[in-house]
């Protein structure tokens, strides 16, 4: 029974294994070449498909997880600021916190990485096989309002939803109606203790109330928030400013 390479491809194909299928001239080489066992061949084969495949779902997860720039953990500078050591930083990336829906809220002025360690920590927990989105407070009211008719936002507000971290930037940013308010603690009840919230303000929770307008839902929304969390407080000069470039 003697099948020519193209026809085992072919096969592969058909069995879905589209990326094993292209690569398998190669496999093929260096199994000749270094003489592997059947067995070698078989752990390469299926290695490769593996490694493709999580390649392929850390990359759809972070298309869908929508965030604003790709920056890692890796650029993050903990010495520009006193807020968090080293240690805490790998502490935070043991993500011992999100396996127990623990959330984080990152205070702190305009500039200072709120935002750089929040996209971070969501990088760096999706390859660790989470699903994680990212959403601004401006963003996510819109997707609130507008999910009863518009079915791009039921997808977005479902995705939210399903993930096990949901990254709220700019929280408290502008001041929201009740409507917006019963709206937001509506997606906080469903979240609470099914996944993590990372929150990022420039306004600590004892502000919320006057941003809300409307002291039971604000106190109802930070039961919620608070009953498992770490409070970050984020100090130092701007990010922006130290690193902005200069026309002259």
């Amino acid at each position: 029974m003697n099948k020519t390479v193209k026809e085992l491809q072919d096969h592969f194909r058909q069995l879905r294994l589209a990326e094993t299928s292209e690569e398998l001239p190669q496999l093929l080489r260096e199994a000749e070449k270094a003489s592997w066992t059947y067995l070698e061949f078989l752990e390469a084969i299926t290695s490769f498909e593996l490694n493709k495949r999580e390649t392929k779902s850390i990359e759809r997860r972070i298309k869908w997880a929508r965030f604003p720039y790709y920056k890692t953990l890796l650029e993050f500078n903990v010495e520009e600021q006193t807020a968090l050591t080293a240690r805490q930083l790998a502490q935070l990336q043991e993500f011992s916190w999100l396996e127990q829906q623990y959330n984080l809220i990152l205070l702190g002025p305009p500039g200072v990485g709120k935002t750089f360690l929040a996209i971070g920590l969501g990088i760096e927990a999706i390859q660790r096989g989470f699903q994680v989105y990212f959403v601004t407070m401006g963003e996510l009211i819109q997707l609130l309002k507008t999910q009863e008719f518009t079915h791009k936002s039921q997808v977005q507000i479902k995705r939210i939803q399903a993930s096990d971290l949901v990254i709220i930037d700019d929280l408290m940013y502008m001041a929201m109606d009740q409507r917006e308010a019963n709206l937001f603690f509506q997606l906080i009840n469903h979240l609470y203790e099914r996944s993590s919230i990372i929150l990022t303000s420039n306004k600590s929770p004892d502000q919320w109330t006057e941003l809300m307008g409307d002291e039971g839902i604000t106190t109802a929304i930070l039961d919620r928030l608070l009953h498992r969390v770490e409070v970050i407080h984020m100090e130092g000069d701007s990010y922006r400013m130290k690193n902005r470039q200069h026309v002259f």
